[in-house]
């Protein structure tokens, strides 16, 4: 009887890892859910909605397009501001506190597909694209962008950021939220490195009455 009980609780044991196994490879290679936490991309994004995060595109093609709506991982919380004394503006990247993660940490995040991700902002400039922010407008390479995106009068400040006259370096993004004056983004924290992004977000699921396929 005993016997039967441990082989049981050992068919089970094996069954769950298993499943922690299918996510972390549906996770890496495939997609998942998150939520959206904050107003700075109003009005495309509103706080609580729900996306479906691709992880294939950026697998794919490594970098993402211009006009993708992206999540990444958050710079460090002590330099979400970067000030005159430590901004670089000959490379202008977002600093992060990079910890070494042990193994129960990475299965964790391997697993976890309902936490929250960091920020969700929209790709501007890619690398080697020189982004100034000026006259109220986004230039790209001397030529100013239309953004359909924004609300109508939305104008882009420099919102007391450093990084509004760059170049962006290889191996990097420069990204801004739809909701130019409230959102914490490349203008403040520099260039995101692609090492950071976790994927595209392809599909708004959540309220049912706001389901949409998310476009440029």
């Amino acid at each position: 009887m005993e016997s039967k009980k441990s082989k049981e609780v050992f068919e089970w044991l094996v069954c769950i890892l298993i499943a922690l196994v299918i996510v972390a490879l549906i996770k890496s290679f495939v997609g998942f859910p998150t939520v959206v936490s904050g107003e700075s991309m109003d009005s495309t994004l509103q706080n609580g909605q729900r996306l479906w995060i691709s992880r294939i595109g950026i697998k794919i093609d490594k970098y993402p397009k211009r006009g993708d709506i992206i999540t990444f991982e958050a710079p460090d919380s002590n330099h979400l501001y970067q000030t005159k004394v430590e901004a670089d503006l000959n490379y202008p990247v977002a600093k992060y506190n990079e910890k070494k993660k042990n193994i129960l940490q990475n299965m964790i995040s391997a697993v976890s597909i309902f936490g929250k991700t960091d920020f969700v902002k929209r790709v501007i400039g890619l690398p080697g694209d020189h982004v100034e922010i000026k006259d109220g407008g986004v230039y790209l390479n001397g030529e100013k962008i239309e953004e359909p995106y924004l609300d109508n009068g939305k104008i882009t400040g420099s919102e007391g950021g450093l990084f509004i006259d760059i170049v962006v370096p290889d191996g990097y993004v420069y990204v801004l939220g739809d909701n130019r004056d409230n959102s914490t983004d490349s203008r403040r924290f520099g260039c995101i490195p692609i090492n950071k992004i976790e994927g595209r977000a392809v599909w708004r699921f959540w309220p049912l009455n706001k389901w949409k396929v998310l476009k440029k």
